[in-house]
């Protein structure tokens, strides 16, 4: 993980507290002497139920997330059995169709749940970022570059061969997942207002075609693979993540706290937005190769405010707005009105990320983008406030 400097304010922590479930005093630091929220009766029936509602909320999340990765891996059979630009252009909007509800579950994320557990969690194998494409495959300047390309370091192809390699040696040496694929399809983004370009003769007849496409054909193999680890453990009745998320309640929403929280502050305003728009630089963008990255936005945003108001298809219960609308009405009013704002910022974007960053200070593409960062940072500072009034603890990088 990069670090994150922030480009609205300093680098700093917040760690709210509050001394009991609904109590009226004042924040206190995270050293302070606190007393844990009930874990039982009234207060820790009301977790329990919005608990078994986020849980059910993640499985219906990755279920769809798997559904339209499988409509994806066929689009790259069909795609490599006849390579033709028609099912090139197929496979890429398969890709971005599969992008669409992968997104939305990075509000599950970051408090070493199973999709990042420290011992065997996939994040690092499903969405690591940013990527060397040459560690991959060919780049401008450099015809033989990456893995494709190189034969005598690997001479076989395998899962195997490209789970091991992925950041082996570096962060940015990513061999596998959404941006792996996303860059075998593309190529890489040589232009200021478009996408990548990749031609369908890298599949057909330029040097190592035949691996370039076992690799990309194993790739939407593996990223079934590390989805299906992921919802196995959510699922209902037999997940193991979800008994143990269950079974301690008050942890369980201080974690769906922490989830939304650090991803709208740390992650998504500072990591995957601020580093960009301050280094004007189209490789920090998360979706580079596509020019996708406007998506990712937008659908992270959406997944943060999904999962506070405990909307999902099929899905229905109370949600952690319910809680904190309970303790401070006037809160969760303003928490959803900062959610709404954040997502109609990213729906409204008026150009592409890369043209967004590149535009100058100022300028109404640049000043889009900005207003999108400092709602989606503020969004994460009321939801620690929120998690305080709850009588729990999560600190937020600002």
């Amino acid at each position: 993980m990069r670090a994150y400097h922030g480009v609205v304010s300093f680098v700093s922590v917040i760690v709210l507290t509050l001394s009991a479930c609904g109590d009226d005093s004042t924040v206190e630091s995270s050293d302070s002497d606190t007393t844990e929220p009930a874990d039982s009766g009234a207060a820790g029936e009301q977790f329990l139920a919005v608990a078994t509602t986020y849980a059910d909320l993640v499985a219906g999340s990755y279920a769809a997330s798997i559904e339209s990765a499988t409509v994806m891996q066929g689009a790259i059979t069909a795609f490599l059995a006849d390579p033709t630009d028609a099912a090139l252009a197929a496979a890429k909007d398969a890709w971005l169709a599969a992008r669409d509800d992968y997104s939305p579950t990075e509000a599950f994320r970051l408090y070493d749940g199973p999709i990042d557990d420290p011992e065997d969690g996939p994040e690092g194998k499903l969405n690591a970022w940013p990527m060397d494409e040459a560690y991959v495959d060919y780049v401008d300047g450099d015809p033989t570059a990456g893995i494709v390309n190189n034969p005598a370091e690997f001479p076989e192809i395998t899962s195997d061969v490209l789970v091991a390699a992925n950041e082996a040696g570096g962060e940015s040496n990513i061999s596998t997942g959404w941006h792996a694929i996303e860059f075998l399809l593309w190529g890489q983004d040589l232009s200021a207002d478009g996408p990548g370009n990749r031609p369908v003769t890298d599949y057909t007849t330029e040097p190592n075609a035949a691996r370039r496409g076992q690799y990309l054909s194993l790739l939407a193999d593996q990223l079934l693979v590390d989805l299906d680890f992921v919802a196995d453990q959510w699922a209902a009745g037999d997940g193991s993540y979800r008994t143990d998320f269950l079974a301690d309640p008050t942890i369980a929403v201080q974690n769906i706290f922490r989830g939304i929280g650090a991803l709208s502050a740390g992650e998504l305003a500072g990591e995957r937005m601020s580093v960009a728009y301050e280094t004007k630089d189209q490789e920090d963008e998360h979706s580079c190769f596509s020019d996708n990255t406007n998506a990712d936005v937008r659908n992270n945003a959406a997944g943060i405010r999904m999962v506070y108001l405990a909307e999902f298809p099929g899905i229905s219960g109370p949600s952690p707005s319910s809680l904190i609308a309970a303790v401070d009405p006037d809160l969760d009013l303003r928490l959803r009105a900062q959610l709404d704002a954040s997502v109609a910022l990213a729906e409204s974007f008026p150009a592409t990320f890369e043209q967004m960053i590149a535009a100058p200070e100022g300028d109404p593409a640049n000043a889009a983008l900005l207003a999108a960062i400092v709602s989606i940072e503020d969004q994460g500072v009321l939801l620690a406030e929120a998690a305080a009034a709850l009588g729990l603890e999560i600190s937020i990088t600002v």
